[in-house]
């Protein structure tokens, strides 16, 4: 619970989280003539890799960065990837041979050891969302090996180990070219697998639950899709805050689970009304907040459940876009709806690092537990789209590239 109490000593102390880190002696000198001296603020993940055998990670990367994907050079090197050449269902999940270019600069070459599954996929699959080229290379989310450096790269070396989340798309490959500023150093603590399954994720429940609506003491909060990949951490996370966190699953199985990840109450919606079971486990009042993933099937309830001046967090449509919402249905009770995105909480290179760097904090003193449910060949890609959709998996989904299975069976 470090990180935990981390910042509950800060605030029991009325002390800034700068002056924490002084007094603490990680950051030097914070006084000067009896007056405070502010000096440049470091993020959670330069933190942790600030012990001495992780000094080579430490060089902060300045180069500008052109997102590229593939190479049509016939001099490129060949790998395998999930292409997608049609908008549709998972078999238009293709496993085919793509040419990969050398990194320009401000880029990096990274040979995936890990890829994280996500529904966002899905959505681009669909044309929900539109990829910005056709064929193009689904995945966000990914650990892996830096094989070669751009010119001009000063940050990053062969052999670091990386990981990244967000854009640009195309992590369903063996390798890829990747902007250096878009890529975090994986700590040696984290296992790639675990890493590639809680970059994204995690990013996403910490920008959730500790900017978008910060959860606090005493707050009830109110999951759907609780023993989901991102639905499991917000549950650890908003119950490590001290919030009351209700859970909506789908099955027994994931009840348990649910439980497991700190649903003080969690209701199966299969059996039960969740409009009604949270107004009866509330007395009536309400919750604070909704963390809603599901869309067009819970939208409404969730609107239904907030008390007054309630957050409507809606990040996600696993079930289809939600009907329109009139803005006067909003003003009986006062209600704040958001449609937030995890690029929009981490558009400086400082955000990143930092979002980054408590998601690692957290896993590293277990006030996360990262569970990878679900692993697949990357080349059954397909497989795992399906039973992802037909709500088949709990936790997290991990791809794990066929070139790294041959190579340690």
């Amino acid at each position: 619970m470090e990180g935990l109490n981390f910042q509950m000593n800060c605030k029991e102390m009325n002390i800034t989280t700068r002056q924490w880190l002084h007094r603490h002696r990680l950051l030097p000198y914070p006084f000067d003539s009896g007056h405070y001296r502010r000096r440049p603020f470091p993020s959670l993940l330069q933190l942790l890799l600030s012990k001495k055998e992780n000094t080579s990670l430490r060089s902060k990367i300045t180069t500008k960065s052109v997102p590229r994907a593939f190479s049509t050079s016939a001099s490129a090197a060949m790998v395998k990837a999930i292409r997608v050449h049609e908008l549709g269902g998972p078999e238009v999940l293709k496993w085919e041979d793509v040419q990969i270019g050398k990194p320009n600069e401000g880029e990096i070459c990274v040979k995936n050891q890990a890829i994280g599954l996500n529904f966002i996929d899905v959505y681009f699959r669909k044309g929900v969302y539109k990829a910005a080229t056709m064929p193009f290379t689904p995945g966000m989310e990914a650990v892996g090996v830096v094989t070669a450096v751009g010119p001009g790269i000063t940050g990053r070396k062969v052999g670091d180990v990386v990981a990244y989340a967000g854009t640009p798309m195309g992590s369903y490959s063996e390798e890829q070219i990747l902007p250096a500023d878009k890529v975090v150093p994986l700590p040696p603590s984290i296992d790639p697998v675990v890493g590639a399954s809680i970059i994204l994720k995690g990013m996403t429940a910490h920008f959730l639950v500790r900017r978008c609506f910060k959860v606090e003491p005493g707050h009830i909060v109110l999951v759907h899709a609780a023993a989901g990949g991102v639905g499991s951490l917000l549950c650890q996370w908003a119950n490590a805050l001290g919030a009351t966190v209700i859970g909506t699953v789908s099955t027994d199985d994931k009840a348990v689970q649910a439980k497991e990840d700190g649903c003080h109450h969690v209701i199966i919606y299969k059996e039960e009304d969740f409009v009604a079971r949270v107004n009866e486990i509330t007395s009536g009042n309400g919750v604070h907040v909704v963390y809603d993933s599901v869309g067009k099937d819970t939208f409404q309830g969730s609107l239904a459940c907030l008390r007054g001046r309630g957050f409507m967090v809606s990040f996600g449509q696993s079930s289809g876009v939600p009907d329109p919402v009139p803005l006067s249905s909003l003003a009986a009770k006062s209600l704040f709806l958001t449609r937030p995105s995890l690029m929009q909480y981490t558009t400086t290179r400082d955000e990143l690092l930092e979002a980054a760097g408590e998601v690692f904090a957290n896993v590293a003193s277990a006030v996360l537990r990262v569970r990878v449910n679900h692993k697949y060949p990357l080349s059954q890609a397909a497989q795992a789209h399906a039973d992802l959709e037909a709500r088949k998996t709990s936790g997290s989904v991990v791809l794990i590239p066929d070139s790294i299975i041959g190579s340690t069976s």
